[in-house]
């Protein structure tokens, strides 16, 4: 991570800004990715420093204000006009700092649901031929790169090797084999069945829970971290709404009437729907369980992620509603 002398002298040197107080922001589940809130005279900016994810999180963003999409907010380009410039081989990008409030945070009204769903719809709505769109990553219903993913992480823990950390994470992770087992089955037997059902492939952002969504005073709300913005079938978004992420951001059938009001009738294809909760639930779960196994990271983060986990193995968060689901 580069030291603030460092930052400084790349945001002035790249963007011409010469920012007077930074905060870095510890939210986030991206490891490949530093973030920081910087001021310079009345203004505000989130600063990123990323080598994850891929460039489509600056391009859509900038294509997306470019097409009057509100609530989006688009790059500051650099003094050579380019949306990011590279720094020790990361990406380092400036946005806007535009709302303080997460919705994961706070309470959303009825009317920044709707607003958010009329956004949503908005997206959703962009021409998949646009030519900025076409170079987004497309779905493809092959789940085989977390399935091998969680199969490492078990084959790790077969070994008997670690600290205390670790041989909690065991102890839980044989705790719910049955039920990494059945979101497995489920990735693996709903992937096949999709791969021969085309449908319908929109922009999607493909992260669109409530920590990305921010809250303005006057019911604007915004949509952040493009990073993996996927051509897909609506439900790839639709999955943070219908039900949400139970032990973090749950959704209700009210809100969904709320949200529905600005996007429209919100119809979901069971199976889609089922697929992408699967395939979320074991990514998220394995994800957190790598970073405990990762004798390199820091203590604090791997225990963070280890009071994840229990929960999810024991189906109290999305892992739960994926097994759940019918259409498997």
């Amino acid at each position: 991570m580069p030291g603030l002398d460092d930052l400084r002298d790349w945001i002035s040197a790249d963007f011409g800004i010469l920012f007077s107080e930074v905060t870095a922001i510890g939210h986030g589940a991206d490891a490949a990715a530093s973030v920081w809130l910087v001021r310079a005279g009345a203004a505000r900016y989130a600063v990123k420093w990323t080598g994850g994810g891929s460039a489509a999180g600056l391009l859509l963003p900038a294509r997306l204000a470019e097409l009057g999409v509100d609530g989006v907010p688009a790059p500051v380009r650099t003094l050579g006009r380019a949306l990011w410039s590279e720094r020790d081989g990361r990406r380092l990008s400036l946005q806007p700092w535009v709302s303080d409030v997460r919705a994961v945070d706070a309470v959303m009204t009825p009317v920044q649901w709707t607003a958010y769903g009329a956004l949503l719809a908005r997206v959703h709505a962009v021409p998949p031929a646009d030519p900025v769109v076409g170079g987004l990553p497309v779905e493809d219903h092959r789940p085989d790169a977390v399935l091998a993913a969680t199969a490492a992480v078990t084959a790790r823990l077969a070994d008997g090797d670690g600290d205390d950390l670790v041989r909690e994470l065991r102890g839980d992770w044989r705790g719910g084999a049955e039920l990494l087992g059945a979101l497995t089955a489920r990735a693996a037997v709903l992937g096949a069945r999709l791969r021969d059902r085309p449908a319908r492939a929109v922009v999607c952002h493909t992260d669109g829970h409530l920590g990305n969504v921010l809250l303005g005073d006057d019911g604007a709300v915004w949509l952040i971290d493009w990073d993996d913005a996927t051509l897909a079938p609506p439900e790839r978004d639709l999955m943070f709404v219908v039900g949400g992420l139970p032990g973090y951001a749950p959704v209700g059938q009210r809100e969904i009437g709320w949200f529905a009001a600005g996007y429209g009738e919100v119809e979901v294809d069971a199976d889609r729907l089922a697929y992408y909760r699967a395939v979320r639930a074991l990514g998220d779960v394995t994800e957190f369980a790598a970073a405990i196994l990762d004798p390199a990271g820091e203590r604090a983060d791997r225990e963070f992620a280890l009071s994840v986990v229990p929960g999810e193995l024991a189906g109290r968060g999305l892992a739960g509603l994926a097994v759940g689901d019918g259409g498997a």
